[in-house]
């Protein structure tokens, strides 16, 4: 795999703090079983998370609250690194989500009435959650924010942002489009307003020397997701690229392409076992991976660490995840990690 870096501003560069937490991981990989679920209260169970005893400190409570969608499989990525480093941090892990930004703050709020340790959250739709970040803030509970929003993190009172640069992550797909030689270029946004998502379209654009059209879809009905995906390819059978933000919609990509009978190459951001195997398969040219698991890990890992050490990984700027360009030549490495849901 390739790792991206270029156009990274140097108090943005990976910390080694966090390298070295990541070191920590293969060892003690877990898999969610949520299947993207749209809320879940339900708390890890810390000691068999971790597989082994858990730390010796005092027992914490901190909550997850994302902008998933239902079925959304990312986040059961990033909830495994959450319930292995709770495991091990003998923390109570809880996690809840909604894909609106005025539900998503509604659970932040319960928490916060709730009197949890710390809270991680997402900021795909930074309006709607600035206020309840800050008053969880204010009430003295430590927020880290991952995936989304790293622009807002620190305005907003978070210790930290764990997650990629998305405007750098576009960037470096825009590049590797460009030395493919495609000309013309179909960016699928699957949950409109969302900032991470634009941004990672807005970077394709500003590198790409080709063209580049933004479609958005209705990311929670993929029947229907596929259906415009594949009227597009068949209006406008110049589109030799096809992006899309999230691993699930790669399969619906790959559909939409045969239906429509393009000869597009499908890319994508975010990896799972059904892209490695589309990855193995030529389905799929690359795919774009910022580490989910390291997110959760790190987030839930970074809390622990403030509360016992007075620790704040990366001093306070951006941690970053990713992004690495996957081919076909990484599949070997990444077939059984991707089969156990870390990767």
């Amino acid at each position: 795999m390739r790792n991206v870096r270029t156009a990274l501003r140097p108090h943005r560069a990976r910390t080694a703090a966090a390298l070295l937490a990541a070191l920590a991981l293969a060892a003690t990989a877990g898999c969610s079983s949520s299947g993207g679920k749209a809320a879940d209260d339900k708390p890890s169970d810390g000691a068999a998370a971790g597989g082994g005893k858990p730390a010796a400190t005092e027992r914490m409570k901190i909550a997850m609250v994302t902008h998933s969608g239902e079925g959304d499989t990312f986040w059961d990525i990033v909830q495994s690194g959450a319930k292995v480093a709770a495991g091990k941090d003998n923390v109570e892990f809880l996690y809840a989500a909604n894909k609106e930004g005025k539900e998503q703050a509604q659970l932040v709020q319960t928490y916060i009435d709730q009197k949890v340790d710390g809270i991680v959250v997402t900021l795909a739709k930074p309006e709607a959650m600035q206020d309840v970040v800050k008053k969880a803030v204010a009430a003295g509970i430590p927020v880290v924010t991952i995936n989304s929003g790293a622009e807002f993190s620190e305005e907003l009172g978070a210790l930290a942002h764990i997650g990629q640069d998305e405007s750098v992550a576009g960037e470096a797909v825009g590049e590797e489009l460009n030395r493919r030689g495609k000309k013309k270029a179909l960016c699928v946004i699957h949950e409109q307003g969302n900032v991470s998502l634009e941004a990672r379209c807005a970077g394709v654009k500003k590198t790409f020397q080709g063209t580049v059209e933004n479609l958005n879809v209705e990311g929670v009905n993929m029947p229907a997701s596929t259906s415009s995906i594949e009227a597009k390819l068949q209006s406008s059978k110049d589109i030799d690229a096809v992006v899309t933000l999230g691993a699930p919609f790669a399969a619906a990509c790959v559909q939409a392409k045969n239906g429509a009978g393009s000869t597009a190459e499908i890319n994508t951001f975010d990896l799972n076992a059904e892209v490695v195997r589309q990855l193995k398969a030529k389905e799929i040219g690359f795919a774009v991976d910022q580490q989910p698991y390291l997110q959760g890990y790190l987030a839930v890992d970074e809390l622990w660490l403030h509360k016992v050490n007075g620790n704040v990984i990366g001093g306070g700027k951006p941690v970053l995840t990713g992004p690495a360009l996957i081919t076909e030549k990484d599949v070997p490495a990444l077939e059984k990690l991707t089969a156990d849901g870390t990767r």
